[in-house]
């Protein structure tokens, strides 16, 4: 498909502001705007006021604008000065979310499709693709998270395999799924493995998924307790199954 793609950058005396920090991208985070202007009067308005706020692209049914230099981060990922999702993933931001409909719907293709190609300019795959929810706990982005988060990655992969001369969708995004019992170090099989995805995505903990509960896959385990708000004891119990459903 064609995508038209534009430049309206961020003037470098607003740098300071809006991307203030150097940045080597590892991720590409979506979000939803949660109104109906184009992405034209969305860049236009991120650039003329003195809030943080910021992201990298905005696309709606027509165009994508880009505002932020990929090489500079953006705050748009709500997980502090220091997180993983404003310092080094890019952020874009899907229009028309508000009301839905036909034009979200040719928006969220086309932001598909550009999440497919800077997957390959970076050589990367699905994995790369978070949502802003990843990283902070927000709701968002609720349309495309509504619709189905696996059917928008699903979405993204085909584009890739048509950029990589692959025909069709030839791999679908794995779904996560809860632990159904109590694991620790020492358990093996499928609720492990269950667990290590999840904890793959939730804190990037980079895990084989092999279904052995070892002591990576412990210490992963604490990090995502701490983070969110749970006694680190590395054990996967019923508190940390019912925070793993709440985010899943």
């Amino acid at each position: 498909m064609a995508l038209k793609v534009r430049k309206k950058l961020c003037p470098k005396s607003k740098y300071n502001r809006k991307c203030p920090y150097k940045m080597t991208p590892k991720y590409i985070t979506i979000h939803n705007t949660s109104n109906d202007a184009s992405a034209a009067k969305e860049v236009a308005y991120m650039l003329s006021n003195n809030n943080q706020t910021s992201y990298h692209y905005a696309v709606d049914d027509k165009e994508a604008i880009q505002a932020i230099p990929l090489n500079r981060n953006a705050w748009h990922a709500g997980d502090g000065g220091s997180g993983t999702g404003n310092r080094k993933s890019i952020g874009i931001e899907i229009c028309y979310s508000k009301s839905g409909g036909s034009r979200f719907d040719k928006a969220e293709k086309n932001a598909a499709y550009l999440t497919a190609v800077l997957l390959k300019e970076r050589g990367w795959g699905i994995d790369r693709v978070k949502r802003h929810k990843d990283w902070s706990g927000k709701n968002c982005p609720h349309r495309t998270i509504a619709r189905g988060w696996n059917r928008f990655l699903n979405m993204v992969q085909a584009e890739l395999n048509k950029l990589n001369g692959k025909s069709g969708n030839t791999k679908k995004a794995v779904t996560l799924k809860v632990p159904s019992k109590t694991i620790y170090r020492g358990c093996t099989g499928e609720n492990v493995k269950r667990l290590q995805r999840i904890l793959n995505k939730y804190v990037d903990a980079d895990l084989k998924v092999d279904g052995s509960f070892g002591p990576a896959t412990e210490k992963a385990l604490k990090k995502f307790q701490r983070k969110y708000g749970l006694a680190a004891d590395g054990s996967c119990g019923p508190k940390t199954i019912a925070k793993i459903k709440r985010l899943i």
